[in-house]
């Protein structure tokens, strides 16, 4: 048994980790900005002084999609580069053992070749509306590789491509795509509008194929190279719309509004490093993870969907 910490353990990625953790027996410590407020120093050091912990995933950010990065570019540089500030330099006066980190897809640049390669990551400036975002997540690992340098701290940085499944956010103001249209699609009888034009491609990652990957890196990954986990399937986010019209037997219209930012042009990853160092492969297809989300959905909030 090992005493585990999960930064942002009572959020949507986190809750899933800290399931699979306690399953598998491990004592583990959920830190909710609730208790602690890791953009205070104060607070990151009273984490890692009440946890105790020998391993530390460091889920905890502060993210949304592109409405919230436009809405709050300022916040969320400022959060997310100053959260993993503290946990690296907290869980060196800890001597943790082993640091997990979660970066950010959208740390890399705008038109990086498609599928990404970790080795592509610094041959441009992320897509505009989630570069604040992406460029702080970028920074983290410049960090945890000094660390790894100067002071000898076993720290790996992975690099998720965007995550759905039950529990998700889905708050319109905050959500990301799926969430967000699933949420539309359920509680709209007759015409949704999306941002664009649906000609952008992403890359979707079931929630509970990115806990086996974090799970993995931390038992068999210590080097300072970044590494992706993705689902190796690109899709656009028009099919993305059709498929969860189907799903949900949403039978309105769909109204794009080219007027909004579609975001970054293209997104997907290149998951070989992850299935070489340490036996990572996605195992979820897009439309199964899909069902049981809606599923989750209609369970969870009272009175909705068809």
């Amino acid at each position: 048994m090992t005493r585990v910490l999960v930064t942002g353990g009572g959020g949507f990625l986190g809750s899933h980790l800290v399931e699979r953790l306690e399953a598998d027996g491990h004592d583990v410590v959920v830190a909710r900005s609730v208790d602690y407020d890791l953009t205070s120093l104060q607070d990151a050091a009273r984490m890692f002084d009440d946890a105790g912990a020998e391993l530390v995933y460091h889920l905890a950010a502060e993210v949304g999609g592109i409405g919230a990065n436009r809405a709050n570019p300022g916040r969320y540089w400022y959060a997310n580069l100053t959260m993993g500030a503290y946990v690296l330099e907290q869980a060196r006066l800890h001597s943790t053992p082993k640091l997990v980190i979660v970066g950010t897809v959208c740390a890399y640049p705008k038109f990086a070749a498609v599928p990404f390669s970790e080795d592509d990551l610094w041959d441009g400036y992320p897509e505009e509306t989630n570069a604040p975002y992406g460029v702080a997540k970028k920074a983290v690992l410049v960090g945890a590789q000094a660390y790894r340098d100067q002071y000898g701290l076993n720290s790996v940085f992975l690099l998720p491509t965007n995550l759905y499944g039950p529990r998700d956010n889905f708050d319109l103001e905050t959500s990301h795509v799926i969430p967000a249209l699933i949420r539309k699609m359920i509680e709209i009888e007759d015409e949704v509008v999306l941002w664009g034009d649906g000609s952008p491609t992403r890359e979707f990652l079931y929630v509970d194929d990115c806990v086996e990957g974090l799970v993995l890196a931390a038992e068999r990954y210590d080097a300072p190279e970044p590494v992706n986990l993705g689902a190796g399937k690109e899709i656009s986010i028009l099919e993305l719309a059709q498929l969860i019209a189907d799903v949900t037997g949403f039978g309105g219209r769909i109204i794009w509004d080219e007027a909004k930012p579609g975001g970054q042009p293209r997104r997907s990853v290149d998951a070989t490093r992850a299935r070489e160092l340490f036996g990572f492969e996605a195992r979820t297809p897009l439309r199964e993870g899909i069902e049981r989300t809606v599923a989750w959905y209609r369970s969870a909030v009272a009175g909705v969907g068809r």
